[in-house]
């Protein structure tokens, strides 16, 4: 029989079902299945913001989510992993607002931060506040309080190209710091498909930023590679400090600034190169 090469190895599965089936949860889930052909198969658009693509992945991810699962991985990782039991055991959670940075001067840590946040109108708490209950909203509170500290101290500009810094940031880094590779991963789902939209897209319809695109993924893997373990840190204590100082004091290593508004505002379809 003459089998093309790349069909060689093709086991078809018999079954039962009128419905699609598949050793995965993630195929088996029509809704995700329909919102990863929306996010890397579309035109960017003012009806629907990308911010907007993954607070309704977030509901889908709840309906795929084992949590007592995820919690027994947290507490064995925690018998094998004495910082990430301590940082747990210290429970520690911050409830700043701008207002309170200005305070800090200009350069560092403190300042980038509230001159980024009062000069792009954004907001702090993008999840609405809940004291969380489990081990696994704790880790994703303070991953969202520290995600914009993240965009500073990994040099990731705060635009849709600067993006991709500190999600591959996070995808180098935090498996590093686990012994359970799988637990990694769920935690760092949100990186997983949101860096999707960035590179798919940009490649399929934005291909003169493929090359910006290529770098901040280069530069978020380098520090995340390089780093310590920063989703661990107390990034209140280096506030104060400037930039480089505090990435210094955090164990931030590889880091470049690099401006990417231009190449950002135009994959968003919000100006031209």
């Amino acid at each position: 029989m003459n089998i093309p090469y790349l069909l060689r190895g093709v086991m078809p599965v018999g079954t039962d079902s009128s419905v699609l089936v598949s050793s995965s949860k993630y195929l088996n889930n029509p809704r995700l299945r329909e919102w990863l052909a929306m996010i890397l198969l579309r035109r960017n658009g003012p009806d629907m913001p990308p911010q907007a693509e993954m607070h309704e992945f977030l509901g889908i991810l709840d309906e795929l989510r084992d949590y007592a699962e995820i919690e027994e991985r947290f507490t064995a990782e925690r018998r094998v992993n004495p910082r990430l039991d301590a940082w747990f055991r210290e429970g520690h959670v911050s409830n700043y607002k701008i207002d309170d940075f200005a305070q800090y001067a200009p350069g560092t840590l403190g300042g980038i931060f509230h001159a980024q946040m009062t000069g792009g109108n954004y907001e702090i708490q993008i999840v609405p506040w809940s004291e969380p209950k489990t081990q696994l909203e704790f880790f994703n509170l303070r991953s969202g309080q520290t995600h914009d500290f993240e965009h500073i101290l990994t040099g990731g500009g705060f635009n849709f190209m600067g993006e991709l810094v500190p999600y591959w940031y996070r995808l180098t880094n935090v498996p590093r710091f686990f012994v359970d590779q799988h637990l990694a991963t769920e935690v760092n789902l949100i990186q997983i498909f949101g860096s999707l939209r960035y590179t798919i897209r940009t490649a399929l319809h934005y291909p003169e930023v493929w090359d910006t695109a290529v770098q901040c993924i280069q530069r978020g893997m380098k520090v995340g590679q390089d780093s310590d373990a920063l989703f661990l840190m107390k990034l209140e204590d280096a506030f104060h400090l400037p930039l480089e100082q505090a990435r210094a004091a955090l164990g931030v290593r590889g880091a470049v600034d690099v401006d990417t508004d231009r190449e950002g505002a135009f994959w968003a379809e919000r100006g031209e190169l």
